[in-house]
């Protein structure tokens, strides 16, 4: 399921710190990527996934990410750099809303594999049905 995950927050007068490692989030590091100068209105993802999961977070800014498990539907707003949200494997995501200056990070369980990649919402609830 998915959830949100509050990271350690290390406080300190000269600026905040979060750290990602070990347990932290319920998989291995894979891959980080991340998202930035979002033009007003576009929107991202639009895709699922067979076998990555992502932890998700507002590194900057705010932005909602819609994610469909091929039943339900829920939307998070994510605006907090010391939480991001777990995305499981069969779940659809799409991003929006991406305020200026957002920074969207995402942290994988995977290398890129365009193989894992369901890019078409009926395909995707065709995957989970069969």
């Amino acid at each position: 399921m998915s959830k949100i995950i509050t990271l350690p927050k290390i406080e300190d007068p000269r600026g905040n710190l979060s750290v990602i490692e070990g347990n932290t989030i319920p998989f291995k590091m894979n891959r980080v990527y991340f998202l930035y100068d979002v033009p007003s209105g576009a929107e991202r993802g639009g895709h699922a996934h067979k076998n990555q999961q992502e932890f998700i977070i507002a590194v900057s800014g705010s932005f909602q990410v819609i994610l469909n498990d091929g039943t339900d539907e829920k939307v998070y707003t994510l605006f907090k750099p010391n939480q991001g949200l777990y995305v499981p494997v069969n779940t659809w995501r799409e991003l929006r809303n991406f305020s200026a200056g957002a920074v969207c990070l995402v942290v994988s369980s995977a290398e890129f594999d365009e193989s894992d990649y369901i890019r078409e919402f009926n395909e995707f609830k065709n995957y989970l049905n069969r």
